[in-house]
């Protein structure tokens, strides 16, 4: 008989402007490198509890943005899935960090994923960081156009132009899996663990 999974939830965070830095975490208890993570309490939403470990962890308050995927491993003869979110981090932290985290650091991709102490994670940042840091560029670009547009339609009060709320819906589908697909992958996932 498969054991249960144990069920945990975190986040690439990502502070800074023009070079933005990666949250990478050193535990107490081996003090090993990881990204901000840690376990479900029980009946805790996976968005909720990845957002409490980041700001447990960071120190600092996060907007959660979209679920970039998971990772599986056993601990101690259990499987353990991670499921992971693209986080932005306030510029300044807003409390201390847990009593469990000795140290955190913000630094460029290349760094975070070489202070990383497991291989899995490692490979897992190296293949979301370069979406993660492009999607956060992304928005950045589309911030601007939309604080003139709005200062402009202000103004006069002739020529307003709306996008459609239906080509707004459809570009936010395609950035992020929905519960369906994230809930097959993590199905395959467990089953894949079981085998």
């Amino acid at each position: 008989m498969a054991r249960k999974a144990i069920h945990a939830a975190g986040g690439i965070v990502v502070r800074g402007g023009a070079r933005p830095l990666v949250a990478v975490v050193q535990r107490s208890k081996d003090e090993r490198w990881v990204l901000p993570r840690g376990k479900l309490k029980r009946d805790e939403n996976p968005v909720a509890g990845a957002r409490r470990e980041a700001v447990e962890e960071t120190g600092h308050r996060v907007r959660v943005h979209e679920f970039l995927g998971a990772i599986s491993y056993t601990v101690r003869g259990r499987p353990k899935v991670v499921q992971f979110w693209r986080m932005q981090a306030a510029a300044q932290p807003s409390r201390d960090v847990s009593k469990d985290i000795v140290a955190v650091d913000w630094l460029p991709l290349a760094a975070a994923v070489r202070r990383l102490s497991f291989a899995l994670e490692k490979l897992f940042l190296l293949g979301v960081g370069r979406r993660v840091l492009k999607r956060r560029r992304r928005g950045a670009r589309r911030k601007a156009p939309a604080a003139k547009a709005k200062s402009r339609r202000r103004g006069t009060g002739k020529g307003r132009t709306r996008k459609p709320r239906r080509a707004v819906r459809i570009t936010a589908a395609r950035g992020s899996a929905t519960r369906a697909e994230r809930r097959s992958m993590l199905a395959r996932m467990l089953g894949r663990l079981r085998r």
